[in-house]
This record gives structure tokens, C-alpha cells and sequence, in this order.
């Protein structure tokens, strides 16, 4: 299905520029995947697409066309606008020209896999920023974790700038938002989980001191304040050891560092001797 739209005061482009902040995409239940890649990946994905909108420029390329094909295969509705119109619905300086309005996805800590597996799953406790986030998700994504879930005040999952960093890894993996610290410790206690906070005081251990072989859950911090006290007080905590003058590593580095460490260990098990 197609459409035609050149007024900015469309229905579809409102609700789209709408999308970019945070109120109205919690009460629509919606969010928006902008960028040919983006749009690739969310195709592929099976995600629920309520609409797109694209310019006539994206269809006169060829990886434009492909796209729109696949998504018109799916049977997504796909309006065609003009630049200044679309703009208007863009958060983006440099626009490709599609955006994919879609319905937000979310898992719950009970449709997590089960206990049995051991699990990795990746813990944000406050992280803030986007990037941050975006490339934590993109990481876990990478290391084949089970899920990603954010704690209560982190940043949303499901906002432009977000979405945009995790390149296409926020389809392929569960991701559970707004957990109380409580309920990830009761989580933890129910799947027999090992929970490990990043963090530094004398009592954590170095990263690759600790054992990453059974069901584990990773908790990562604020950017300025690291994890939540609540959390420290029940969970064994590692830090990476510094052997120049940098006094610490971006939350998104050091996610990277834990994670491959946990890949290695559980990849050591399989190895022969």
C-alpha cells in the first residue's frame, strides 16, 4: 500500500515528529527507526511497522527500491513525501529519506530463557546516555548475551538517538525496561544466577578473576555515580585494572572488555586441553 503526503500537517508526519520525545512515545507505544540500514534491519526483523514515510530520492536509488519492495512485500503502508515534509518528521541532520514509525517491543523478566542455560544477560543500572547505552546493547548483541535489561532510570531504550546507536541490535535480542533493582536481584535468586557489578572499592576482583561460566548477569552503572548502592550491597564486584594513568573507561568500553571476557571463558570450556 502507498500514499501521498505533501502537507507537514499530515496525521502520519505529526505523529512521527511526535515521536521524538520521550511522553509521547510511552503513550503511543511507538517509536521511530530512521536510515536505510536501520530500515533493513527492522524488515528482517519482524517487528510490527505501523507505517513508513520516504522520499521520492530514497526510491530512485537502488538500495532504496530494494527496501521499499521487501517492506511493501510485508504489507507495510509506505507514504511518499517530499524533503521539506519529511524533514519535518526527521531527527536527523543528514537525512536518507525513510523512516519506519513501529510499534515498541518489550520483553518481561519472566520470558527471559529459562534457568538451565546459564544465561548471560547485560544489566544498564542509570546508564544515561544514549551512546552508551546504544553500544551496550550493540555488544551484547555481538556476544550472543540472552538479553539486556535496563533498570529503572536508565535511559529509553526506544529514542531516536538510541535506537540509532544500537545499528540494528535492538531486533535481535530481549530487551526488558523500567526493572526495580528488586526485582532483578528476585530474578537473579529465582534463574540461580551469579550477579557481578562493575565497580570500585577494595573489595571487587579483577574482571578476569571471575567466573563467567554459569548463569551470570552483568550489571553496569551510571556514568558519573556507577551502580546503585542497593545493588553493590548484594552483588560480587569486579573492575578492570588499570595499568597506565587513565583513571577509568567509558561505560560502553568497559561493557566491551567484561562481555569478551565472559565470551572467552565460555568458549574455554569447549576447547580441548
Amino acid at each position: 500500500m502507498r500514499e501521498r503526503i505533501d502537507s507537514p500537517a499530515n496525521k502520519k508526519v505529526k505523529l512521527a515528529a511526535s515521536l521524538h520525545s520521550r511522553k509521547h512515545r510511552e503513550k503511543e507505544g511507538l517509536f521511530i527507526a530512521e536510515g536505510i540500514r536501520l530500515g533493513e534491519m527492522a524488515a528482517a526483523a519482524g517487528w510490527d511497522i505501523v507505517f513508513g514515510l520516504y522520499t521520492a530520492e530514497l526510491s530512485e536509488q537502488a538500495r532504496g527500491q530494494e527496501l521499499l519492495a521487501k517492506l511493501k512485500a510485508q504489507g507495510c503502508l509506505l507514504c511518499e513525501t517530499t524533503a521539506a515534509v519529511y524533514r519535518k518528521a526527521s531527527a536527523t541532520d543528514t537525512p536518507q529519506g525513510i523512516l519506519l514509525v513501529m510499534r515498541q517491543q518489550k520483553s518481561r523478566l519472566q520470558e527471559l530463557p529459562a534457568a538451565g542455560k546459564q544465561p548471560l544477560y547485560v544489566v544498564l543500572d542509570g546508564v544515561q546516555d544514549p551512546g552508551n547505552a546504544g553500544t551496550i546493547i550493540r555488544t551484547a548483541d555481538a556476544v550472543g548475551a540472552d538479553g539486556v535489561i535496563l533498570l529503572k532510570g536508565s535511559v529509553d531504550v526506544f529514542g531516536d538517538k538510541t535506537v540509532r546507536s544500537t545499528m540494528g541490535s535492538l531486533f535481535h535480542l530481549p530487551v526488558c525496561t523500567d526493572v526495580t533493582a528488586e526485582e532483578l536481584m528476585d530474578f537473579a535468586a529465582a534463574q540461580n544466577l551469579m550477579l557481578y557489578a562493575t565497580a570500585l572499592d577494595e573489595s571487587a576482583q579483577p574482571h578476569f578473576a571471575q567466573d563467567f561460566t554459569r548463569g551470570t548477569a552483568i550489571v553496569f552503572g551510571n556514568e558519573g555515580n556507577g551502580v546503585s548502592e542497593a545493588i553493590l550491597q548484594r552483588a560480587a564486584k569486579t573492575y578492570i585494572p588499570m595499568y597506565g594513568q587513565a583513571e577509568s573507561l567509558n561505560v560502553g568500553v568497559s561493557a566491551a572488555v567484561v562481555l569478551y571476557e565472559a565470551v572467552r571463558q565460555r568458549q574455554s570450556q569447549y576447547l580441548p586441553q
